[in-house]
């Protein structure tokens, strides 16, 4: 008995001799009755009988399950379509882990290197200089927006409860009415707060040490990232 022989072979490279039109027509798919059976919808009653008092009343009337609004908007009103998408967490970049020096390619500090902490819960990668030895504080960063070097540098666990994303979160601003729309603004700037500037500390007395434990390594992060005419990142 012969081998079974298939009607679409494979050529090189795994690439199917028929396309799916062709098979389609082969197989004569389009001469099979397809028998779908209707799914039972149970219909729900429009109305329902209501007894009405009174003898020339009739005595029961038909009233509508789901009363019609008396008033209807005079403009169609747009509804938000259903959103049925979750929230899933940022997956963090192979090439990322705590201790890889990264480059910045956006922002105020763009083209200078930091030092990857963790990643917080928005997905935003919390990094630092240290501002002791190139002035970049402790910042949120998208992955999207910095080059991950191989250079990894061992820093120990920090045990900090308050860097979060709420450390970032600034005060709104006060609103201002018609009068106060023209007097100049006298308020002061904002100004960096005492509990920032001590987390500060506590996180570059734990990075500074490990950093210097490597050789050439402040001289690294002091530089600013650039290509001259001919190199190529």
């Amino acid at each position: 008995m012969a081998a079974h022989r298939p009607r679409n072979s494979m050529l090189p490279g795994g690439v199917p001799k028929l396309g799916r039109a062709a098979v389609y027509r082969r197989r004569a798919l389009y001469k099979r009755k397809k028998n779908a059976k209707p799914s039972k919808v149970e219909a729900k009653p429009e109305f329902k009988t209501k007894k009405v008092h009174g003898e020339k009343n009739g005595g029961s009337r038909q009233v509508p399950v789901q009363k019609s609004p008396r008033f209807y908007p005079t403009e169609d009103v747009k509804r938000p379509l259903t959103n049925r998408r979750k929230v899933k967490p940022t997956k963090l970049r192979s090439s990322i882990k705590p201790g890889t020096v990264l480059i910045l390619l956006a922002g105020a500090h763009r083209g200078k290197r930091v030092i990857f902490l963790k990643q917080l819960p928005s997905g935003l990668l919390l990094v630092t200089g240290p501002y002791k030895i190139n002035g970049v504080p402790l910042r949120r960063v998208d992955q999207a927006y910095v080059i991950a070097t191989s250079t990894v540098v061992e820093i120990p666990a920090i045990a900090n409860d308050k860097l979060t994303d709420a450390m970032f979160k600034r005060k709104a601003k006060p609103t201002k009415n018609e009068r106060e729309m023209f007097i100049e603004n006298t308020s002061e700037e904002p100004k960096i707060s005492a509990e920032r500037i001590a987390l500060q500390k506590e996180v570059d007395a734990v990075v500074v040490p490990a950093v210097k434990k490597v050789e050439m390594l402040p001289s690294y992060l002091r530089s600013k990232f650039s290509l001259t005419k001919g190199q190529f990142p």
